[in-house]
């Protein structure tokens, strides 16, 4: 029974805005209990333009900092245009107002392109660029620490001993661990790059410590955004000079080791990263990473880039229509507090600096686990049905029908001869034993009602794959990816040349423009050559044309020719080379678009719909009506099922469906296959009071559809859905949504009562909906009635 109270409390509680309640198995209210918040709500990815910063309280600004302190936003310093600021001014997020915040002591000088964070109760500011910009007098960098305390206004300059960072401004600066961590930045001379650290629990014996990098080390650059997450310090673009570019690199703390983000894994049509630019903003909530602004090759874009640390992908972020949008802008800031980023300031159109502050409203839904768990029924070989037999050696490679079906034309071709071949052959074994009076024998029962245990392992061949690259292939079948070997080594790029071939082959185009990324990505000095001859071998013109290209550069090909590996190049490719170097082919330009082939999410929606119909190997019984399914896809996406189907799988191939004690209606059901074949989230209110309680039961991998299923029901109810969901929710014994429905009913009667859902309501709804009626209309409107009666 779902049980709702608005007046409960729980411990499994999410947000507003955007709920994200983590399971707790060990509290029996995660089930029974979920707790509606009926509004007022802020829309999920919605700009919001706040009031901006009076001029008596403080000057438009760029170069800034802004600190996020429990509800308030801290602006330090800056400059208006003509002179650099050290004022301190506070923004209060539930008031919206603005005010100088009360400040004793001695302040920073004035400055900018300083950096500024919080530990503890503490705002402390690092260096910067100080002195008169109106005389041009007095300017240098500095490597100073100051300490704000925010309960007693007081400023404290640190006084450190021993080795001190260079003095420099337009670094980045985070607080992890309780330290205080410094990188890059601009000395006046030159862009840095090297990493300072210093304890900021106790000020008596604090020093600086030179951090020994290790990894692929960004390069010397500034006036770049640094954001924490995932226990990882991210950087992004920047002023780098002649390196400038749009690389996302990750800082593990621990080992003090770097690494660049691959791209790789990008398909070309798929959100790229945002383009290199510098000025910009970037702030972690969640498990995103959030860029907006900045310069970019001379334009000032205001798109708000969004990066998720566990997928690797960036996206761009749509705004909601009843958006205020900010203008591009440059040298701006940005803090986080609680599911919201507030932006103030920067230098817009024309080199005007602005006072505006911006509200953006994030979302923070669990991920989606689809990929992870289809990733997982591969790597676990579980509930596999068909058997791969691969090459001359007759490698072994198991899979499972459902998934390999529905991503592939070319495999499910073979799947199907197989199983022709296997009912040929059972109909030949049976009247061979009818023939000798036995009986008994296999029936030949059709493919899309097949009970799962009535068949054994399918066996198809293919002499042209061989097991490894085969392997590749299918996982990214059920994973739409590939675990990238080493980048650069010949072998690991062989093996994924060979994995290219049989997309080919295959007539997979996702997959082929992911290994010829990869591949380009990967082919360097060292292996060029032996990737160009594997090329040619395999008839991979595109790869081969790549590689020529590439030896034939003015920069490569002196190296290249003097290599070991030129002197044992076939002769054909050592003429091709020189000729190539001596007249290259004049260059083509398609305006072809990129076919970027199917995505998981679209192969199994259309599955769903009915592509995978004849494949299904499970009957679902809701209320008695059977619904064809695939064991292989309900096991890998619930644990219910996976238990089910491993210990106690059911002889005649039929599951009843239920959610605990209760039956979902028909369409609750479709919108919950649908989740679980393709992870959609989309659904009718009353489909969400249905299903709350179903990532629990059936023991999806997270609450996503839990957390949908809250915010649906609280934000949309509508005069036009609420009889559904009125139903609904008497079925389900969802109070508090029932209590707020009838409140809809009452207060928008006129319009209710013209809704035809209302004529087949129960006759006890409809005593429900007569007594909230009698209940709301007051005594004096009785005696109106009455009088005209």
């Amino acid at each position: 029974m779902i049980q709702l109270d608005d007046l409960a409390t729980m411990s499994c509680k999410s947000t507003k805005v955007a709920p994200s309640v983590d399971f707790d198995h060990s509290c029996s209210d995660s089930v029974e209990y979920l707790t509606l918040n009926f509004g007022p709500f802020e829309t999920v990815h919605r700009w919001r333009r706040l009031p901006p910063c009076d001029e008596f309280v403080g000057a438009r600004r760029s170069k800034h900092t802004v600190v996020a302190y429990r509800d308030a936003i801290y602006v330090f310093g800056g400059d208006n245009g003509k002179n650099m600021l050290n004022d301190l001014l506070r923004f209060d997020v539930k008031d919206c107002s603005w005010c100088r915040a009360f400040t004793t002591g001695t302040p920073p000088a004035p400055r900018y392109h300083h950096s500024a964070v919080v530990y503890g109760s503490s705002m402390f500011v690092f260096g910067g660029y100080t002195g008169d910009i109106y005389s041009n007098s007095n300017l240098k960098n500095k490597n100073d620490l100051f300490e704000y305390k925010f309960a007693t206004g007081q400023w404290t300059e640190w006084k450190v001993e021993g080795s001190l960072p260079v003095a420099r401004s337009a670094h980045g600066a985070t607080v992890y661990s309780d330290k205080l961590w410094i990188f890059a930045g601009y000395d006046g001379n030159a862009r840095l790059n090297d990493m300072w650290t210093i304890s900021l629990q106790d000020r008596e014996h604090a020093c600086w410590e030179e951090i020994d990098q290790s990894g692929e080390i960004p390069p010397s650059c500034c006036n770049f955004p640094v954001a924490v997450c995932r226990d990882k310090m991210f950087v992004f673009s920047g002023q780098s000079g002649a390196k400038i570019t749009n690389n996302l690199f990750q800082f593990e703390f621990k080992g003090h080791m770097w690494t660049r983000i691959p791209t790789e894994h990008l398909l070309r049509g798929s959100p790229p990263p945002p383009q290199r630019r510098y000025g910009h903003t970037m702030v972690a909530f969640d498990r995103h990473l959030y860029v907006f602004g900045g310069a970019a090759d001379n334009t000032l874009p205001n798109e708000l880039h969004c990066y998720d640390v566990d997928s690797q992908t960036w996206e761009v972020i749509h705004p909601s229509l009843d958006s205020e949008m900010p203008s591009g802008r440059l040298f701006h800031a940005a803090a986080v507090i609680q599911d919201a980023m507030y932006i103030f300031g920067g230098t817009v159109d024309n080199n005007v600096r602005s006072g505006e502050m911006y509200r953006f409203q994030f979302s923070c839904y669990p991920k989606c686990t689809l990929h992870e768990d289809y990733g997982k029924l591969w790597e676990n070989r579980q509930f596999c049905d068909v058997e791969f037999i691969l090459g001359e050696r007759e490698q072994r490679v198991l899979g499972h029908i459902a998934i390999v079906t529905a991503r592939c034309r070319w495999l499910r071709k073979k799947i199907l001869q197989a199983w022709d071949r296997q009912r040929q052959k059972a109909k030949q074994e049976s009247s061979e034993e009818s023939d000798e009076g036995t009986f008994g024998g296999p029936r030949d029962i059709p493919a899309g009602s097949r009970p799962s245990g009535t068949q054994p392992m399918l066996e198809v061949s293919i002499r042209e794959a061989e097991a490894q690259p085969f392997e590749v292939l299918m996982q990214f079948l059920y994973t739409d990816k590939i675990q990238y070997p080493r980048r650069g080594h010949v072998q690991d790029v062989l093996l994924i040349m060979d994995v290219y071939k049989l997309a080919l082959s295959f007539k997979l185009s996702r997959l082929e423009q992911l290994c010829v990324q990869y591949i380009e990505a990967s082919v360097d000095l060292q292996n060029v050559l032996s990737v160009c001859e594997n090329a040619n071998k395999l008839q991979l013109d595109q790869l081969k044309e790549h590689c020529l290209n590439f030896v034939v550069k003015e920069s490569h090909f002196n190296q290249v020719i003097m290599t070991k590996e030129f002197e044992h190049l076939s002769t054909p490719l050592i003429v091709e080379i020189v000729r190539r170097k001596q007249q290259p082919p004049p260059r083509l330009y398609s305006d072809q678009p990129v076919d970027i082939g199917t995505s998981l999410v679209q192969d199994m929606k259309a599955y769903l719909e009915g592509g995978g119909l004849e494949f299904c190997d499970i009957v679902l019984l809701l209320d008695g009506h059977p619904r064809p399914a695939h064991k292989a896809i309900l096991a890998a996406r619930s644990s219910y099922f996976e238990a089910m189907f491993r210990s106690f799988m059911p002889e005649d191939g039929q599951v009843n469906i239920s959610i605990g004690e209760m039956v979902p209606s028909k369409q609750a059901f479709e919108s919950m296959l649908r989740y679980i074949y393709y992870g959609d989230v989309n659904m009718p209110p009353e489909d969400s009071l249905y299903l709350f309680a179903a990532p629990y039961y059936y023991g999806f991998s997270n609450n996503r559809l839990q957390a949908y299923c809250k915010q649906n029901l609280e934000m949309n109810v509508t005069v036009e859905n609420v009889l559904q969901i009125l139903e609904a929710a008497d079925k389900t014994q969802a109070l508090d949504m029932k209590k707020h429905c009838l409140h809809i009913i009452v207060h928008q009667f006129i319009k209710v009562s013209k809704l035809p859902n209302l004529r087949s309501l129960s006759q006890l709804l409809l005593l429900d909906i007569i007594e909230s009626l009698a209940t709301h209309i007051s005594d004096k409107q009785c005696a109106e009635m009455g009088s005209d009666i």
